[in-house]
């Protein structure tokens, strides 16, 4: 039979980051009401970020190559987050883990010519 009783600690931490959590997104929202900050006017429900209102609809969707980029960036990205831990350990681990991050670069490396004769990279 299981002592559930070993599981407390779990629960209580739980209930803690919830309460905490609670606290720090309602308790600004309802401070703000109490203390009248929260009183809407034109000039506050303005654009802020660019200084002028939006050409078209928020919801248009982007360009595929906004897409294609990020996805290149967060290939190469992983790579250098895969390359480092490598590099330091490289010769506790042999030659098998240097052959297998020889074929990862290759791949990548086969990947960044295929976007790029593909004209992934290239912006109009």
């Amino acid at each position: 039979m299981v002592d559930l009783s070993q599981y407390l600690p779990i629960l209580l931490f739980l209930g803690v980051a919830l309460v905490l959590s609670s606290a720090f997104v309602f308790l600004p929202m309802l401070v703000g009401r109490l203390t009248g900050a929260h009183k809407p006017t034109p000039e506050k429900l303005s654009e802020y970020e660019c200084g002028f209102p939006a050409f078209e609809d928020s919801r248009s969707q982007f360009d595929v190559r906004f897409y294609l980029i990020a996805i290149l960036f967060i290939v190469f990205d992983l790579e250098a987050a895969f390359l480092y831990p490598w590099a330091v350990t490289v010769f506790d681990l042999g030659w098998v883990a240097w052959i297998s991050m020889i074929v990862f670069i290759a791949e990548l490396a086969l990947g960044l010519v295929y976007a790029w004769k593909k004209g992934a990279l290239e912006w109009e």
